[in-house]
C-alpha cells in the first residue's frame, strides 16, 4: 500500500508541475524570442513596448474572474474556465507559429497584426491563469502547491534553454571601415520552430490538467505513510484539511467553501502582511528587475547576461523544490528574506543605473557579483512566493484567489512603473556591443 501510494503521489506531482508549466510559458517564450522576431517584423525594437502594453491589457481576464467571484460566489466553474483558456492558448500558439511573420497594411503602413493579436490572446491566458490555477489548487493538499510553483519556474527555464540552443543574440565583432561593428549570427532554427515548441508545451500542460481531473482519487483509507525521521509535517497541515489521504477535494466541497460568507478571520494582520509581501516580491521579480536585466548585465558582456538568465531561471525551480522540505512560517523570518532580496535587488538596480559603466567593469569580480546577485535575488523571492502560497492555502479557497490577485497586481504595478522609465524617458543607458564606452573612466 505504501509503494502504491508513493507512486500515485509521484504521478500527481509530475502532472501538477506540467500543468503549472503552462501558466506563464507563453509570455516567457515571447520575451526570449523577441531578438529574433524584431529583425523580421516592421515594428522592429518597438515590439517590446507593444508586448508590455498587451500584457497589461491581458489583465482584463483576471478582472473578469475576480468580479465573477465577488458577484456570484461559487457560480464560477474553475475547471471549465481552465479548460477553456488552455484550449485558447493551444489554438493561439498554433496560429502564431503559422502566421507570426504575416503583415497587413494599416493606415498606409505595414503592421504585424497577426503577431500582435495572438500575443494579446496568449497574454490574456497567462494573466488569467494566476486567478484560476491557484484557486484550483485548493482541491489538493498544501505540498502540491509547492510542486505547482516548481512548474511555474519551468515555464521560464524551458523557453530560455531552447532559445540558447537556437543561438539567440549571438554576435561577432568585425572591423568595417576602420570601426568595430557587431554582426549577429544566423539562428540555428527559425522563429516558427520555436513557436511550434511553445505549442507543444501548452498542449502538454493542457493534457496534464485533463489527466489530473480524470485521475481517480485515493480512498480515504489510503493514507500516506508517516514520516519517521523527524520531518513529519507540522501541526497536521498536510492531512487534516479538506483532504483525506492526500487526495483532491471534491467539486461540491470546494463550491461549498466558496459559497460560504467570507470569514472575518481571513483579513487578519498576518494574512494582509503575507499578501503585501507577495505583491512586493512579484512586483520586483516579475516587473521591475526583468525590465533592467540587460542594463545590469550586458556591460559585462553577453556571457554575463546569458549566465544570469539561465542560472537565475534554474534557481527558480530549485528554490521551489527546497520549499517542498523546508517551510519558513515565521513572519519575521519571511520579512528577513524579503529584506535580503531587496538588498540584492538594490545592487542590480544600481548596476543598471550606472550602465554602461557599472562598478568593477572589466574585472571577474564584477561579473561574478552580477551573476550571483541575480541567482540569489530570484532564488529568495521564488522561495518566498512558494512559502506564502503554502501558508495562504491553509486559509481557504478565497485566500488562494487573493494570492493570485496579489501576484498579478504586483507584477502589473512593477511592469507599468518601469515601462515609462525604460521606454519613454530612457533613464537607463544600454551598453553598445563591441564598443568600450568606459575606457576613460577605468
Amino acid at each position: 500500500m505504501s509503494s502504491s501510494w508513493w507512486s500515485s503521489a509521484a504521478v500527481t506531482h509530475g502532472l501538477m508541475a506540467l500543468f503549472a508549466m503552462g501558466s506563464w510559458v507563453s509570455v516567457n517564450s515571447l520575451w526570449v524570442e523577441l531578438p529574433v522576431v524584431v529583425n523580421v517584423l516592421p515594428e522592429g525594437w518597438n515590439l517590446p513596448a507593444y508586448l508590455s502594453v498587451l500584457i497589461a491589457f491581458g489583465n482584463l481576464g483576471p478582472i473578469a474572474v475576480t468580479v465573477t467571484h465577488h458577484c456570484a460566489p461559487g457560480r464560477l466553474n474553475e475547471r471549465l474556465v481552465i479548460h477553456c483558456i488552455q484550449l485558447l492558448a493551444v489554438v493561439a500558439s498554433a496560429f502564431l507559429a503559422i502566421f507570426w511573420s504575416h503583415t497587413v497594411v494599416i493606415a498606409g503602413e505595414q503592421r504585424s497584426l497577426p503577431f500582435l493579436l495572438f500575443t494579446f490572446v496568449l497574454s490574456l491566458v497567462c494573466c488569467t491563469s494566476n486567478v484560476t490555477f491557484l484557486p484550483f489548487m485548493f482541491r489538493y493538499p498544501p505540498q502540491y502547491i509547492r510542486t505547482f510553483f516548481i512548474g511555474q519556474g519551468l515555464s521560464a527555464l524551458f523557453p530560455c534553454i531552447v532559445a540558447l540552443g537556437q543561438g539567440v543574440n549571438k554576435l561577432e565583432c568585425k572591423m568595417v571601415n576602420d570601426t568595430v561593428q557587431p554582426e549577429y549570427l544566423k539562428e540555428n532554427f527559425p522563429a516558427e520552430n520555436f513557436f511550434w515548441f511553445l505549442f507543444v508545451m501548452l498542449t502538454v500542460s493542457a493534457l496534464s490538467f485533463l489527466a489530473l481531473t480524470r485521475r481517480q482519487t485515493q480512498p480515504p483509507s489510503a493514507e500516506p505513510p508517516q514520516e519517521s525521521d523527524g520531518t513529519a509535517v507540522k501541526d497536521g497541515e498536510e492531512t487534516e484539511r479538506l483532504h483525506n489521504g492526500g487526495t483532491p477535494a471534491s467539486e461540491d466541497q470546494v463550491q461549498l467553501e466558496e459559497q460560504q460568507p467570507p470569514g472575518q478571520t481571513f483579513w487578519t494582520p498576518r494574512n494582509i502582511y503575507l499578501l503585501a509581501l507577495l505583491a512586493v516580491s512579484n512586483a520586483l521579480s516579475n516587473g521591475v528587475l526583468p525590465s533592467i536585466q540587460s542594463f545590469s548585465c550586458l556591460p559585462y558582456g553577453n556571457m554575463t547576461f546569458h549566465l544570469s538568465v539561465v542560472l537565475g531561471n534554474i534557481a527558480n525551480p530549485l528554490a521551489c523544490f527546497l520549499a517542498m522540505f523546508v517551510v519558513l512560517r515565521s513572519s519575521s523570518g519571511l520579512g528577513f528574506l524579503s529584506v535580503a532580496g531587496l538588498v540584492f535587488a538594490s545592487y542590480l538596480m544600481a548596476l543598471a543605473a550606472r550602465s554602461p559603466c557599472p562598478p568593477l567593469l572589466g574585472s571577474p569580480a564584477g561579473v561574478a557579483l552580477a551573476v550571483i546577485s541575480w541567482i540569489v535575488f530570484i532564488g529568495l523571492f521564488s522561495y518566498l512566493k512558494v512559502v506564502i502560497g503554502t501558508l495562504l492555502h491553509e486559509a481557504g479557497h478565497a485566500a488562494l484567489l487573493w494570492c493570485g490577485i496579489s501576484i498579478q497586481a504586483g507584477s502589473l504595478v512593477g511592469a507599468l512603473t518601469m515601462f515609462p522609465l525604460v521606454n519613454i524617458y530612457h533613464v537607463f543607458s544600454r551598453a553598445r556591443e563591441c564598443v568600450d564606452d568606459c575606457t576613460k573612466q577605468r
